[in-house]
């Protein structure tokens, strides 16, 4: 693991004090326990419930401490070159007599080869600790490990197992973004559920999967089953979907061919940019991680960072997978009022995009391209910009079929084409109100929706073509520029020539 690398290459360093964020404490000490017995190096843990333990063998008797200084105080006494292991510190986090003294004794061990590992589940430090220490994150299991945990309970007596090698590789990489307990809680459920472990296990992994993601709080797990029949317009944005619809097998790695890093989606709200993002997910059958901006955002010095840095480690975790960031823009809201923190989370999620190497595929969206960075949206950030527009004549058709269809609707019942010339300057959110308006009033007279309910829906709309003119046509010169491309024309003199006329007047 990089991880034991990592942390033998600290410890032959001689860094004195490490502050190891996990919540898999058993697992992790395993790890620090397994790198130490390779080095042959002592190691010792400490709680408040049972002081002084041996984690490995342990010649020499070992001091009694019952509260976190005298532990410390037997630390910087004792004589042997150990690793210490120090269990939930961090509850002294807000103790000034705790910090000074934890300070001292590190400051001291650097003429020794002791060293202590303080166990933690954030990593939110005392601005008085942040120069003494240094903190790594322990990483979730990989398929190997969970691989691993799957076997050790199939030889549970009494446990059945119905895998083939590849339905086996299906559950594994179901459960990844579990931590090891969780995927033996997600598997001994599943053995409970059915009676035995199979491939029909597969939905609920994933089902269990989404909630403990969910938890995480900045991202969600979506479970997409839209497909390009569901959008209407965007022909050219979902022809350069489909050409991309292998891109992350092993067949396209062995042709070598990089993972695509991404798209950003720009345009008026209700063009189908959200809808869009779980399209991908459903055609390239990955899992959806919805990153909400907001969410990342905590009251403490560090913890915005910290939490952005987290789910971007999650989603790694999952990936191959999609990673929706959505309504970019609101992270920059602040107007520079909130001490940084938004510069800091945007140039964390910046520097990820740049340097990651996991197969995560970024879709973000924006509104408002007046309130990015430019950094974010110049050329080799995507792979591709796309520019959503009013939709055209075409795509209205395409839409209304989409929404009456979706609805157990009969199209051809009604007249398709006279409700998207009247839907002219609709994006195609107010286009499906119109038509659920419609529906209720047919539905509370006892009748079908008729062409006539619809159009009397969409004239009692404003449609964004009026309320935001200006932003579509500070969009449309972004396009005519060349910043991006359409999402439904191959050339920009194309597009062009279909712009939908922005409405002075309804």
């Amino acid at each position: 693991m990089a991880f034991a690398k990592e942390l033998d290459i600290y410890l032959r360093s001689r860094f004195t004090l490490i502050v190891l964020i996990t919540s898999e404490e058993e697992r992790a000490l395993q790890t620090v326990k397994d790198v130490c017995e390779h080095s042959q190096r002592p190691c010792i843990t400490w709680d408040v419930a049972d002081g002084f333990q041996s984690l490995t063998q342990q010649k020499s008797s070992l001091p009694a401490a019952k509260d976190p200084l005298t532990a410390l105080d037997q630390i910087d006494k004792v004589e042997t070159n150990a690793l210490f292991v120090l269990k939930d510190f961090h509850d002294c986090w807000g103790n000034a007599q705790f910090k000074r003294k934890l300070r001292s004794v590190a400051q001291r061990l650097k003429f020794t080869k002791k060293s202590m590992v303080i166990t933690c589940p954030t990593g939110q430090l005392p601005a008085e600790l942040k120069n003494e220490a240094v903190i790594i994150e322990f990483p979730l299991p990989k398929e190997p490990e969970l691989d691993l945990v799957l076997e050790n309970l199939a030889k549970t007596p009494g446990v059945k197992v119905n895998l083939t090698k590849l339905g086996r590789e299906k559950l594994v990489k179901a459960a990844l973004g579990l931590t090891a307990s969780q995927s033996q809680r997600v598997f001994a459920k599943a053995i409970v559920s059915n009676g035995v472990l199979d491939e029909r296990d597969i939905d609920l992994v994933m089902a269990e999967k989404k909630q403990i993601i969910n938890e995480s709080q900045a991202l969600e797990f979506f479970s997409v089953q839209e497909t390009p029949s569901d959008v209407g317009g965007l022909g050219l944005l979902k022809d350069w979907l489909r050409l991309r619809e292998r891109a992350f097998t092993q067949e396209a790695q062995d042709y070598g061919l990089l993972a695509p890093k991404g798209i950003a989606l720009i345009g008026i709200p209700g063009t189908g940019k959200s809808l869009t993002a779980k399209m991908i997910g459903g055609l390239w059958r990955l899992p959806l991680l919805r990153l909400d901006i907001r969410a990342l955002f905590g009251s403490l010095v560090g913890e915005s960072e910290a939490r952005t840095r987290k789910a971007l480690e999650l989603a790694e975790t999952v990936a191959p997978c999609i990673l929706w960031i959505d309504e970019l823009e609101k992270a920059f809201s602040s107007g520079g009022l909130d001490g940084g923190v938004s510069t800091r989370v945007f140039g964390t999620i910046l520097t990820w995009m740049q340097e990651k190497t996991a197969p995560c595929f970024v879709v973000a969206t924006a509104n408002n391209i007046s309130q990015l960075p430019p950094e974010l949206l110049r050329k080799g950030r995507f792979d591709e910009i796309f520019f959503l527009d009013l939709p055209t004549l075409a795509e209205r058709q395409e839409i209304i079929t989409v929404h009456l269809r979706k609805r157990n609707r009969f199209p051809q019942e009604l007249d398709i084409v006279n409700l998207a010339m009247a839907s002219e300057g609709y994006v195609g959110a107010e286009i499906e109100q119109a038509i659920i308006d419609g529906m209720y009033v047919g539905f509370n007279q006892g009748r079908e929706v008729t062409t006539t309910d619809i159009l009397t829906a969409l004239k009692r709309q404003v449609p964004l073509s009026v309320s935001q003119k200006e932003v579509i046509g500070n969009l449309r010169d972004w396009l005519r520029e060349g910043r991006a491309q359409s999402a439904s024309f191959e050339e920009i003199h194309q597009a062009e020539q279909a712009f939908v006329p922005l409405q002075l007047e309804i």
